[in-house]
């Protein structure tokens, strides 16, 4: 149960804890109390963000090894690889020889470009899919069986028009390799929770598993500090920090792809969650596992509401009060005219829903881009 040490307090894994994600969570973990061990090698994110969770947190930052050489403190990061079963081992045991046992892991740890994935199925098989095999073989080894995973409403790929919003019983048909990584490990998850084959969403565990598995729709924003937020390698593979780049002057223009779509304005609709709404959806669900006997939680995490790319285009042009060039494209293969969740599941189960709104979602973001129009890369902490 929740606590178990002190009736308030968990001792959590946080896996990929450095990214845009893994960021924010921490950041509202913290603040509800909890104890973070974090691991991250840092190939799509920086310490710094989490210098700065630190700061928002009024807690210190301690930097150590997988072999913990000191007791770990309210927030401790270790660098490393999730797919490194020596490093693993190392966090478990060390934190039980500390008397501080993992209670729970949250992860995030994994590779998310659609495209890429295509370019690369070699790697997002190993990253998202024996990644997690070897998290969870670690988990087992040690006996620590919750765990929050880190799931994508990319499972769903060409939802039917008569299933929008989609339910969690939508018919899972993933059209790329980083959706097809997310099913095989979401497929592992079932079946160590022992519901393997099961259509139901929400089954007891026969396992002696606690496991949510979350199923995100399009993360934006930022924390409302400016502290933090989206710092993409390279191009953003994702319309919003592209958008936000554009209006910052970083990128010339953005490309629209496909305005004859069947939805109001011709042009894609979907589902924009504010980060901060995800973060907090994470602690409710690692609450409701940590407080409840073994089961598997499959829920869509999503406001229920839908946005055009035009229609996030002109949100952002009120908020910054600058022009967004953009052009239009034609329609990119594997993409889909609508994709909203329903969000009943969660709201029954977490008694979560979101309380941001897309203005809330612009200022936010737009707030992190002006303090950091390059990101982390010349931040200064």
């Amino acid at each position: 149960m929740l606590g178990d040490r002190d009736g308030s307090m968990a001792q959590l894994l946080i896996t990929g804890g450095a990214g845009f994600l893994g960021s924010h969570t921490c950041l509202v973990l913290l603040e509800a109390g909890h104890q973070l061990l974090v691991l991250d090698d840092f190939s799509n994110s920086s310490a710094i963000s989490l210098e700065r969770v630190a700061e928002l947190a009024g807690v210190p930052l301690q930097r150590d090894q997988p072999t913990l050489k000191a007791t770990p403190e309210a927030f401790t990061l270790v660098e490393g690889d999730i797919r490194d079963t020596q490093c693993l081992d190392a966090l478990f045991a060390s934190a039980k020889a500390f008397g501080q046992p993992i209670d729970a892991v949250i992860h995030f740890a994994g590779l998310k470009a659609v495209g890429e994935s295509v370019q690369q199925p070699l790697r997002y098989w190993d990253v998202n899919v024996v990644g997690t095999q070897r998290l969870l073989t670690a988990m087992n080894f040690h006996h620590c069986r919750t765990i929050v995973f880190s799931s994508s409403a990319t499972l769903y790929g060409y939802p039917h028009p008569n299933q929008i919003p989609i339910p969690e019983t939508a018919p899972i048909q993933p059209i790329n390799p980083y959706g097809a990584s997310k099913h095989a490990a979401e497929a592992l998850l079932a079946d160590l929770a022992g519901c393997s084959g099961k259509p139901e969403p929400i089954q007891a565990s026969s396992g002696g598993w606690r496991i949510a598995r979350l199923r995100y729709f399009n993360p934006v924003g930022a924390h409302p500090s400016g502290r933090i937020g989206e710092d993409p390698n390279g191009i953003p593979n994702n319309l919003f920090p592209f958008i936000t780049q554009v209006a910052v002057g970083r990128r010339p223009e953005l490309t629209v792809f496909g305005d004859d779509w069947p939805t109001p304005d011709g042009t894609g609709v979907r589902d924009y969650i504010h980060v901060m709404d995800l973060a907090e959806g994470h602690r409710e669900a690692l609450h409701s596992l940590l407080n409840s006997d073994p089961q598997l939680l499959t829920l869509n995490l999503g406001s229920g509401q839908g946005a055009s790319v035009l229609g996030v285009v002109k949100a952002m042009e009120a908020t910054s009060q600058r022009a967004i060039p953009h052009r239009i494209a034609p329609r990119r293969p594997g993409d889909a005219a609508i994709t909203v969740a329903n969000p009943t599941l969660a709201a029954q189960q977490l008694h979560w829903r979101t309380q941001r709104s897309l203005t809330d979602i612009c200022r936010d973001g737009w707030a992190w881009q002006q303090d950091n129009p390059n990101g982390y890369g010349e931040a200064c902490l």
